[in-house]
């Protein structure tokens, strides 16, 4: 984690007004962090849903363990803690092995990754670090469709944005949750 306490406080129920309340709604009893913090701007929660229910749902039309790959391998170079956390849970559910998301971090030349997967993280790592998508990496797709290919930029563009607004906005790691030792900082 970047910041040791929130700049922006998530908010307790007590706190919430009738539209955060409705916002908050569909999450059920735990309301993690994130949520909780981006009710302080409700519409941009709003249209935040709309958008991240696309990124995460089967419309998008990456399998959810290559989406989980994108999504880990974005929010460890973005140094997004609150991101990791999370996504090596819902990576796990979706069926990366520990030992796939351990050789997340060292990247798409990691020994034991397929040419597909080695991609999939050449893609991530292109874009956060020159917001492009090389020719090299792109010719190295040649498995993914091209709506496949578009999705993969939407999602490592959606999580860059996210890890921007977790690191900036400080959100806190939800009650239970521990983030990695060698998580970089």
């Amino acid at each position: 984690m970047r910041l040791s306490q929130p700049r922006v406080a998530p908010l307790t129920d007590s706190e919430l007004d009738d539209e955060q309340r409705e916002l908050l709604a569909p999450f059920g009893g735990r309301v993690l962090n994130i949520f909780r913090t981006m009710a302080r701007a409700p519409k941009a929660l709003k249209r935040f849903n709309l958008w991240g229910g696309y990124i995460l749902s089967d419309r998008n039309s990456l399998a959810p363990r290559e989406r989980e790959l994108l999504i880990l391998r974005t929010g460890w170079l973005c140094r997004s803690g609150y991101e990791w956390v999370q996504h090596t849970r819902i990576g796990l559910q979706s069926g990366l092995t520990q030992q796939e998301i351990d050789r997340i971090k060292r990247g798409p030349d990691a020994p034991g990754w397929s040419r597909a997967d080695s991609a999939l993280l050449r893609i991530a790592d292109d874009l956060v670090r020159d917001f492009f998508v090389s020719d090299a990496t792109w010719a190295g797709l040649g498995e993914l469709r091209e709506r496949q290919r578009m999705d993969a930029v939407f999602t490592v563009g959606q999580y860059t944005q996210v890890s921007m607004f977790l690191n900036s906005f400080g959100v806190q790691l939800d009650e239970g949750q521990m983030l990695d030792p060698d998580f970089p900082r």
